[in-house]
């Protein structure tokens, strides 16, 4: 018997819910119709996925690899409609763009006016967030392409380098730890505001300081705006990590200031993912082979 690809559908919101009655007000259908489905699941495995923990069930081994599969092919099947779609309607196609929060008002105004000007037929979607969050949607299918500081290597992402950059601590001009000299066990008497500790630059900054066995830096505000930082470090005694290129487009206006420490400088590597082997519309490719062309064109 073959799988349903329905069928299919079914069981991931059942495995994620992990109960019959929830699943089926969920989706509006009867539980003996989702329980019909899970049957035929079994049937054409020729194995259990489901099995009783008390009122709930929960996926068997068996079960727990085909939720992992089921969403590849999910996804697999996903770009295959749009890509006949594409192809069918004759068009350049939709990118679908992420940009890491922490650079994304420096290098996307420009990138998207080059982009129009050689494909004004083109649509894009642009999704502006924190690496980790940005990298879950790449990896689900609801990014093609994102650009964003290089993390570890995965053999499910392919990178292309753009360019470097730096990160560096800021404060406003008139914060009291520019009043004399000052070394990096003098940041720790300030309070920041700093994305939370699933951001890689929020993980290399708490190392800077836990492996010089210094206390890690006081959080007083977490948050994923980086557009509200620069007026918000301007107007307090907060300190924060920004991409130097950011610090230089808006210290004139929000009177910000770099804390110049060796050790709070953070060399980066700018690059694009893209998931391997996935489908690009051709405007994606195209946008692709640009940057790989020439990644400073973010630059302006």
């Amino acid at each position: 018997m073959d799988m349903d690809l329905r069928d299919l559908a079914y069981f991931e919101i059942i495995a994620e819910l992990g109960h019959l009655g929830r699943a089926a007000q969920k989706l509006n259908r009867s539980q003996p119709a989702l329980s019909k489905s899970i049957q035929r699941l079994e049937e054409s495995l020729g194995t259990r996925l489901f099995e009783r923990d008390g009122r709930r069930i929960k996926l068997t081994p068996v079960g727990e690899l085909l939720k992992v599969r089921g969403k590849q092919l999910q996804q697999s099947v996903a770009e295959t409609q749009r890509e006949i779609r594409d192809f069918a309607n004759g068009v350049m196609g939709n990118i679908r763009l992420g940009c890491a929060a922490s650079m994304a008002d420096h290098l996307l105004p420009h990138l998207t006016a080059t982009l129009l000007s050689r494909a004004p037929q083109i649509t894009l979607n642009l999704v502006i967030g924190q690496d980790d969050l940005l990298r879950e949607s790449l990896f689900s299918g609801r990014l093609d392409m994102v650009i964003c500081p290089q993390y570890e290597a995965d053999p499910l992402l392919q990178f292309h380098a753009l360019f470097d950059d730096e990160a560096v601590v800021v404060a406003s001009r008139h914060h009291p730890l520019f009043s004399a000299s000052y070394e990096l066990r003098d940041l720790c008497q300030y309070q920041w505001v700093l994305p939370a500790s699933t951001v890689p630059a929020r993980r290399w900054i708490d190392n800077v300081f836990q492996s010089r066995d210094l206390p890690l830096p006081q959080v007083q505000i977490e948050t994923t705006s980086i557009s509200l930082l620069p007026r918000l470090i301007g107007e307090t005694n907060l300190l924060s990590f920004l991409a130097r290129e950011t610090l230089e487009d808006v210290k004139g206006v929000t009177h910000l200031r770099e804390v110049r420490l060796k050790e709070t400088t953070m060399k980066r590597t700018i690059v694009v993912f893209v998931r391997a082997g996935a489908y690009l519309s051709p405007a994606a490719q195209m946008l692709l082979s640009v940057l790989k062309d020439d990644g400073t064109i973010l630059l302006g």
